[in-house]
């Protein structure tokens, strides 16, 4: 499975929507799309994660690296549309107390 990766600016908010898997195929691409994005200072970064089907251990520490990022450089990340399983990769590992989740959860197997 492919990750396909679309970014729109909206003056000082960058919309990142994500469609497929992140995998340890897909998120060397996807943190080379991300971190770029955190390092202008009071950016928002809003990462859409609707239509992501599943993410394994190498995407949560893309958003690991690009919230890092976002304190080193004052901007600002936000994770929104979240599905289930994809949420539950985020609670089990903690993440949801230390990334800007929205939760408005979207279904999915």
């Amino acid at each position: 499975m492919n990750l396909d990766i679309n970014v729109v600016d909206k003056e000082s908010v960058a919309v990142v929507a994500l469609a497929g898997e992140i995998d340890a195929f897909t998120a060397p691409k996807l943190k080379e799309a991300l971190l770029p994005l955190t390092k202008q200072a009071g950016n928002i970064v809003e990462v859409n994660l609707e239509n992501v089907s599943y993410m394994d251990s190498t995407g949560l520490g893309v958003f690991v690296s690009a919230l890092k990022s976002t304190k080193e450089n004052n901007s600002e990340l936000k994770l929104v549309q979240l599905q289930d399983r994809v949420l539950r990769l985020f609670e089990i590992t903690g993440l949801t107390d230390i990334i800007n989740i929205d939760s408005t959860v979207r279904g999915g197997s």
